[in-house]
């Protein structure tokens, strides 16, 4: 990972309309690839930022003096009951890869969704062989609670598992 400093930093904040381009740049090639998201690869870019912006989600810019390295959405998991679990979705640009991006958008979102009275945090849909991603979950101590065997198309790999991460935001 580069070394990190000030001018390297990202400030993290709430999404405005000028983020839009910089986010498109970062959701269109991920849709294109198709290997991490069930999002449709010839999703137009209406539609992608019609899905990132989507009500409720709250969406997040991580940004250096470069211009926007990563973004993610933060909303409530489920409706009624399950309305106490957050759930997110994080994309960074493949520019940015390896430079601790995604790692501070992950502890900005824990840190936001308990000041928001989140008590869990849930990933519905996490890819395994999103091996990277896994990991980093992990050492912000999401578990693994499902294993949907087959339950991803891969383009290149055919039939892939899809996992679900889960963890409480509640202190002990």
């Amino acid at each position: 990972m580069a070394e990190l400093t000030l001018e390297t930093v990202p400030v993290i904040r709430l999404a405005e309309a000028r983020d839009r381009d910089g986010i498109w740049r970062i959701l269109e090639p991920v849709i294109r690839a198709g290997e991490t998201y069930t999002l449709p690869r010839d999703f137009s870019r209406e539609q992608a930022l019609g899905y990132w912006f989507s009500p409720p989600h709250e969406v997040f810019v991580a940004e250096t003096a470069e211009g926007v390295l990563g973004t993610y959405y933060l909303r409530a998991n489920q409706a009624g009951g399950g309305s106490h679990v957050a759930n997110c979705g994080y994309m960074t640009a493949d520019w940015a890869s390896g430079r601790g991006v995604a790692r501070a958008m992950c502890a900005h979102s824990l840190e936001w969704a308990r000041k928001r009275g989140f008590r869990a945090m849930q990933y519905n849909f996490v890819v395994a062989t999103n091996v990277r991603a896994v990991r980093l979950w992990e050492s912000f101590d999401f578990r693994t609670v499902g294993r949907l065997p087959g339950a991803f198309l891969h383009p290149a790999l055919g039939p892939v598992d899809a996992l679900v991460l889960f963890r409480s935001l509640e202190a002990g």
